[in-house]
């Protein structure tokens, strides 16, 4: 619950913060750890996508089109998952090397202002104001830190681009780029168990400059989606070598519980914390245990 609280305002499930949990504390490292994963993702994201829908952040378009991409990636990264990456130290290093790339590129977006777009910096301009506002208000006074007009409003759809509006900010990205990067994430989210919304999301931020408001929605629905598939090939195709790859229903379900109240939470407060903390908290974060499994492995 803790931890799908931060991390789902960020349109990540926590998956890969549990999944270190799993090796280190319960020190469950079998390939089928990865499914585990994806049956927390199936329990837990529902709450957090209904709220983005309820609230206008949901950008559909996005949501397809990384979901059309990463779908087939899921399938594809279970068999690395399980006929390359069975061991449990070669596997901590790879979770190492996706986490600190995941993290820097987080960290940067952050760090290099010069990089961000100018729609992205007016927001961030306008939910600054928007908060000035909320604080001259009575302090009894319940008030949203988005403003109501902060929903997401399709403006164009094609092969080529994927146009939207924000705000009053307008917001667009290469729809093939997006899709080719969606497929490989998928592989590797696939063979991590987080079905591959939580590298998405730092993507979305850090390379096509979509604000963390309108991306979060769309990020959770494709690891929810994906992660449905990941737990099926987990739970029906065999893995090679008679090693198990069954996900750990219970275990899933347990986790999942504490997340679908977490995400509902942090999705329902994403509103009132702003992108520059969000990008901050989740760089730290996933560096930190990038750092410490890359290590581990040497």
């Amino acid at each position: 619950m803790f931890i799908s609280f931060f991390t789902s305002m960020g349109g990540i499930s926590g998956a890969f913060l549990l999944l270190p949990f799993q090796m280190s504390v319960l020190n469950y490292t079998a390939p089928s750890v990865s499914g585990t994963n994806h049956v927390f993702n199936i329990v837990a994201i529902p709450s957090g996508v209904y709220r983005y829908i309820r609230e206008g952040r949901m950008a559909w378009p996005l949501t397809w089109v990384v979901v059309a991409g990463t779908l087939p990636g899921v399938f594809l990264g279970y068999y690395v998952r399980v006929l390359y990456l069975p061991d449990p130290r070669a596997f901590k290093f790879f979770v190492g090397c996706v986490l600190f790339y995941i993290g820097t590129r987080l960290l940067k977006e952050i760090l290099i202002r010069n990089k961000k777009s100018s729609a992205s910096k007016a927001l961030e301009e306008k939910f600054k104001a928007r908060m000035n506002e909320i604080r001259q208000q009575q302090a009894s006074t319940i008030v949203a830190g988005l403003s109501a007009e902060a929903v997401v409003k399709t403006i164009a759809v094609s092969l080529k681009e994927i146009e939207y509006e924000f705000w009053g900010e307008r917001f667009s990205f290469n729809t093939m780029g997006m899709f080719i990067l969606a497929l490989v994430v998928g592989i590797i989210g696939g063979a991590y168990g987080i079905g591959g919304g939580s590298i998405i999301a730092p993507f979305c931020v850090a390379v096509f400059h979509l604000p963390v408001y309108t991306i979060a929605g769309a990020a959770l629905m494709g690891t929810f989606i994906t992660s449905v598939a990941g737990a099926l090939f987990f739970s029906i195709i065999p893995a090679a070598g008679g090693v198990s790859a069954m996900p750990d229903w219970p275990l899933g379900i347990l986790f999942g519980i504490g997340g679908f109240v977490g995400m509902y939470l942090g999705a329902r407060f994403q509103k009132y914390v702003p992108q520059k903390f969000i990008k901050l908290m989740l760089g730290v974060v996933i560096v930190f245990l990038a750092i410490r499994y890359i290590v581990q492995y040497f």
